[in-house]
């Protein structure tokens, strides 16, 4: 095979989702930028799937410092501070951007951007457009980018960075007919997404498969946190092929009531301030903890509830999921949901400094490619803020860059070549072993873990990572440098939680007695890269 293409630009971003669409929108003005994306752009990705909202600072009752307060809370402060106090100053200055550029918000009487209440949160600040806010979002982002300079890749997978020396220069890709093309870049930006597709039960779209993480690690960035997996606490049950698909926090938002098969408001039991609306970690572990106990519905989930609302709030503030639920047979005016935890986001992700800059040069990361905003537990709404926040910071600052004289190192191409050869004579269905990774996930390194769990699924990510996957045909090959992505990302999840001696936000040892809460935690970050891997100690006062 021959690099039959070269792309040379000023601002590479790869990813389409929210914060890679702002990264470029952001970028397009101070010289060429080009998106590049496995998929349609502005199809694929989770934001468009995001239905609950945006959190922002928008009433007077309400502040950032609250919102900052809430965030570090609901984090376990495992979170950067610099970064969150980021997230909730410029939030409120991202959603005006949306506003400004035609997006579609409910707005209340009093002619006001309208706020639900979302869990572990002293204040309504979440932003909505019924319950398909990020779809909106990406409407109007996309939108912008048309309207832009950016050149479009579409179909066009990533498959590795590309470096002269320590510096990322851009990036090596597949066509979809498997041909491979060369983009060289002053500035990279990684906006892959999540990569809970790595578990068996999952939120995410077909493109959260690690693929940030994975090449970040493989050309020598820092990881934080890597072990700290959201499981979203409603996902759906059924029907099988529809397992994990959200159920949004919306619904509770809205007055959603969680019961199991006694009836029982459990919620009680957990948290009784909050209830539903405790945060996510909470919520998941309580939910899963009444179906171990034999309280789940037979199709082993728990009941959520809104048979109490009027018909006029489920079907104008809830109209998604009232059509997804019909379409299952369930009219959810008059019949309760069922639902179970499902893995939803990763708050680990590449260390990035305030600027977005990862810590190798010329490579930057934003959104759910990036870690420490989040923290332990990331809070429903914040997510789709971050995408907004870091998404500009990273294609301004990714746009300072200096323009340069790339060079590519021709053996970085053979390398590849020789990657791509190996599918096309290897053995093993790539998606045989997708499947057993995301099994193995499921089962060693989700929301209970204990050391022989974590073990053994480290083992089998680590087999598997040495499997022969066999690509059919040359337009196979992307599908099996996406499984390599997802074997090594589930690995540095192992990694990671094996590394934490302790029980924090989403992270859940059943094997370690702690005496410690997160507040006063002598742990700070995990690390991880290829040349070293670890926890930040810290002094924690008496």
């Amino acid at each position: 095979m021959h690099a039959e293409n070269v792309v040379d630009c000023h601002v590479l971003v790869i990813g389409s989702g929210g914060a890679g669409v702002r990264a470029a929108i952001e970028a397009a003005g101070h010289g060429d930028t080009v998106l590049v994306t496995k998929t349609i752009a502005g199809k694929g990705g989770c934001t468009t799937m995001a239905e609950g909202g945006y959190n922002a600072v928008l009433k007077k009752e309400d502040s950032c410092e609250i919102h900052y307060e809430d965030t570090l809370k609901g984090g376990a402060f495992l979170n950067d501070p610099d970064l969150v106090k980021i997230l909730v100053q410029e939030s409120p200055l991202r959603m005006a951007d949306l506003i400004r550029w035609g997006a579609v918000f409910d707005f209340t009487d009093k002619d006001e951007i309208a706020q639900r209440p979302f869990g572990g949160q002293r204040f309504p600040r979440t932003c909505y457009a019924g319950d398909r806010t990020g779809h909106e979002m990406m409407m109007t982002l996309m939108e912008q980018l048309d309207a832009s300079d950016v050149t479009k890749l579409q179909e066009v997978t990533v498959i590795d960075l590309l470096k002269d020396g320590d510096r990322v220069t851009g990036a090596i890709a597949l066509d979809e007919n498997g041909s491979i093309v060369v983009i060289t870049a002053d500035s990279t930006i990684l906006a892959t997404g999540g990569g809970s597709r790595v578990y068996d039960v999952s939120t995410n779209s077909s493109s959260g498969t690690g693929d940030g993480f994975a090449m970040g690690y493989r050309a020598g960035a820092e990881l934080v946190d890597m072990e700290m997996v959201q499981f979203h606490p409603t996902g759906a049950v059924y029907p099988y092929d529809a397992r994990g698909r959200l159920i949004t926090e919306a619904v509770r938002g809205e007055g959603g009531l969680l019961k199991n098969r006694l009836g029982e408001r459990f919620m009680k039991k957990y948290d009784p301030d909050r209830m539903e609306l405790s945060t996510r970690d909470v919520v998941a572990r309580a939910i899963a903890t009444e179906i171990a106990a034999g309280r789940g519905t037979p199709r082993g989930g728990v009941y959520l509830d809104v048979t109490h609302l009027s018909r006029e709030q489920i079907e104008s503030r809830l109209p998604v999921m009232l059509e997804q639920f019909l379409k299952y047979g369930v009219d959810i005016r008059t019949e309760p949901m069922e639902v179970a935890p499902t893995a939803h986001h990763i708050m680990g992700g590449l260390k990035i400094t305030p600027e977005c800059k990862t810590t190798l040069p010329g490579l930057f990361a934003c959104g759910e490619s990036a870690g420490g905003v989040q923290g332990a537990n990331r809070l429903g709404g914040n997510a789709l803020a971050d995408t907004q926040v870091f998404g500009k910071r990273a294609g301004e600052f990714a746009a300072r860059a200096e323009k340069r004289v790339k060079k590519i190192d021709p053996a970085q191409i053979t390398r590849q070549e020789e990657r791509l050869d190996r599918f096309l004579a290897g053995t093993e269905n790539p998606a045989v072993v997708r499947t057993e990774l995301q099994q193995a996930m499921w089962k060693g390194a989700g929301i209970s873990r204990d050391e022989a769990g974590l073990k053994n699924a480290l083992a089998v990510t680590s087999r598997l990572m040495q499997a022969s996957l066999k690509a059919a045909s040359t337009k196979n090959l992307a599908d099996c440098c996406i499984v390599e992505n997802m074997c090594l990302t589930a690995s540095l999840i192992c990694r990671s939680a094996l590394i934490r001696p302790e029980s924090r936000g989403a992270h859940m040892r059943i094997d370690i007695a702690q005496e410690w809460d997160a507040a006063h935690s002598p742990y700070g970050h995990t690390f991880i890269a290829k040349n070293r891997e670890g926890i930040e100690k810290r002094k924690v006062a008496a």
